[in-house]
């Protein structure tokens, strides 16, 4: 089989176009990602996740961010509204153990509701640890504002995921919770000590390190390479994010197409390739931008290759967990939700 190329990309619309279908085909990224424009109802969305998978003629990895809160792909009336990351984080902090448990609750739940549609990676957990005055793009995305409170409830949200035979990714690595724009629109610096970095923002990463898959952060981090975003620096890839914090799985960008990365769309991605990162995401469907994206993409090889194939075959199987009880526990702890 032709290895796959390192990437991930979206499509335009609800199913996909025949110029969408060939240009997979040639191109063979390694997965795709959904979004709010390619979700119509529950058929739609199983039909066009075989189609994708189709395209490349083998059962390729479809992910999307199916958080609770204000990131949530697939709502009502389709799947229930789950609650945010903080509003787990609140019950955490009135009883830690009914917090851990409505986490890992929860992402059984969204491992029913996307397996039952094909889909098999959600972009969950949030470890991203914010500070008071920070951009509203973590915000009540996180489980809390210390490290200790994230990483209890990431590793309920990652293990309920895998209970339910999907696959989580952390995000964002090494940590947005200190940035003070939105990377969407513009570029976060981050100014402090690496010692607060990694005594704050880093320790939820470090705890949950034998995770298969992480996605980083356009945020630069002036301590430690003020020149470059995580997503393109060489000096945060290999220096933070492998020997500090000891990742050594698949690293996804976070998308391409954020206007806090500087350059055109094929910069972008050679210089995400460049910096470490083994897979460049891109999500909007847009092709003049996929096409850039390919044309500076290599196919997947050496240690990245074997991280991909990690994946590959590291889809648990679900457990025998009965799905209408698993609903009712989780709904009587969020009955105004």
């Amino acid at each position: 089989m032709t290895e796959s190329k390192a990437m991930i990309l979206g499509c335009s619309g609800l199913s996909l176009t025949s110029e969408e279908k060939a240009f997979y085909r040639a191109e063979r990224p390694w997965g795709f990602i959904l979004f709010g424009r390619n979700i119509s109802e529950r058929q739609q969305i199983a039909d066009l996740v075989a189609e994708m998978r189709e395209s490349v003629g083998w059962h390729a990895p479809v992910l999307i961010d199916q958080e609770g809160g204000r990131v949530q792909r697939i709502r009502p009336p389709i799947f229930q509204h789950y609650p945010s990351g903080q509003q787990l984080g609140d019950l955490y902090r009135q009883d830690r153990e009914q917090g851990t448990r409505a986490a890992w609750l929860m992402s059984r739940l969204h491992a029913f509701d996307l397996s039952s549609l094909g889909i098999n990676v959600d972009c969950l957990p949030v470890l991203d640890v914010p500070v008071e005055g920070s951009s509203n793009v973590i915000g009540n995305r996180a489980y809390g504002s210390d490290p200790a409170t994230v990483t209890a409830m990431g590793r309920a949200a990652a293990e309920g995921l895998k209970a339910g035979g999907l696959l989580p990714v952390m995000k964002h690595m090494p940590g947005h919770g200190r940035g003070f724009a939105d990377s969407h629109h513009e570029l976060p610096v981050v100014t402090v000590a690496r010692e607060d970095l990694e005594a704050h923002d880093f320790p939820p990463f470090v705890a949950m390190r034998d995770e298969l898959m992480a996605m980083t952060c356009h945020v630069v981090f002036a301590a430690i390479d003020p020149d470059n975003p995580a997503t393109t620096s060489r000096k945060v890839v290999d220096g933070i994010i492998r020997e500090w914090i000891g990742f050594n799985g698949l690293l996804l960008s976070d998308d391409t197409s954020m206007n806090a990365l500087a350059g055109s769309i094929g910069e972008r991605a050679a210089n995400i390739i460049a910096g470490g990162c083994d897979i460049v995401l891109h999500c909007n469907g847009h092709m003049n931008e996929m096409e850039q994206v390919v044309a500076n993409v290599p196919a997947l090889q050496a240690k990245s290759l074997a991280r991909a194939r990690a994946v590959e075959t590291g889809f648990p199987l679900p457990d025998a967990a009965a799905e209408d009880e698993i609903r009712a526990e989780f709904d009587t702890m969020f009955a105004t939700v």
